[in-house]
């Protein structure tokens, strides 16, 4: 195996661009190259590497497992490769207009703050409307320009990212377990009070397989806003299941049964296939993937 820190770029980003497009000639097109000389490209960073990332199944590419490894980190050298290449030239501060964000109200209040800073930095003159909804906005009508869900959508125009799996645990106020008590097991949450994120029905549906002996007595108060469900919490109505990272940032909450094993949601990352055309709609689908991968 060669020097793996003199990999050759045009090598690495001729395996992305392969990987995306599914085969070489479309790659070809992408990359303005002759097909021999993409493959060629894509074999030369094989050899350096000592593994094999391709596997040809009839007319088609599949990644090997060494491939799929792979991939993600070129994705992520890729989209840094390209704010180097705009940020160079100065035309990442050039790149305006408004580009429309839709995710649940408690990540549009709790986690993208963060993010959003981090956009503001590299383009100052974009327009970023956040859409704070918990339904799923239709990114086919343009309802929406990216969308971060935890379901992965089918449209095949779309184009999905997996960006992490999340955790969630349960959490209550410190002040409402002061008085009524910290659960030991899951049997003592029977005896404690819940606030609904929506429908009670649904959320008993996502928590009576995890062995949790609750009913709908325990729901007494709850909202169609994740915002508003979880300031009850805070509060010290009782206790909901929320994301970790949300909690992280939330005082006076504590983690309740801390023993427990976490609940893993998907986080996904969804724009219209025109992310490939618009820069502004790609700088910041790059910028969410990031912030939200780590």
């Amino acid at each position: 195996m060669n020097d793996l820190t003199r990999l050759d770029w045009n090598h690495i980003r001729a395996f992305l661009k392969t990987a995306e497009a599914g085969s070489l000639s479309a790659a070809a097109r992408r990359l303005n190259l002759t097909q021999p000389t993409l493959s060629r490209q894509v074999a030369a960073l094989e050899q350096d590497l000592g593994v094999l990332l391709f596997e040809r199944i009839g007319r088609a590419l599949v990644l090997t497992e060494a491939g799929a490894d792979l991939l993600e980190h070129t994705r992520a050298m890729g989209a840094a490769a390209e704010r180097v290449a705009l940020a160079a030239s100065g035309q990442v501060q050039s790149i305006e207009g408004r580009v429309r964000i839709t995710a649940s109200d408690v990540m549009s209040a709790y986690v993208l703050p963060e993010a959003l800073r981090r956009i503001r930095a590299q383009a100052p003159r974009l327009e970023i409307e956040v859409i704070a909804a918990n339904d799923i906005r239709d990114l086919m009508r343009r309802e929406a320009d990216i969308a971060i869900r935890h379901v992965r959508p089918e449209q095949p125009d779309l184009i999905a990212r997996l960006v992490r799996e999340a955790t969630a645990h349960f959490y209550a106020d410190s002040a409402y377990l002061d008085r009524r008590g910290r659960p030991e097991t899951k049997a003592d949450l029977a005896t404690h009070d819940f606030i609904a994120f929506g429908d009670v029905t649904e959320m008993l549906g996502h928590l009576t397989p995890l062995g949790l002996p609750l009913t709908r007595a325990n729901f007494r108060l709850g909202s169609q806003s994740g915002v508003v469900a979880w300031d009850y919490v805070r509060q010290g109505f009782g206790i909901a299941p929320m994301g970790d990272d949300v909690a992280a940032l939330t005082e006076g909450v504590e983690r309740v049964l801390p023993e427990m094993e976490p609940l893993l949601f998907p986080v996904w990352l969804t724009a219209h296939r025109e992310v490939h055309t618009s820069r502004r709609i790609r700088l910041v689908f790059d910028i969410l993937a990031d912030f939200l991968a780590a």
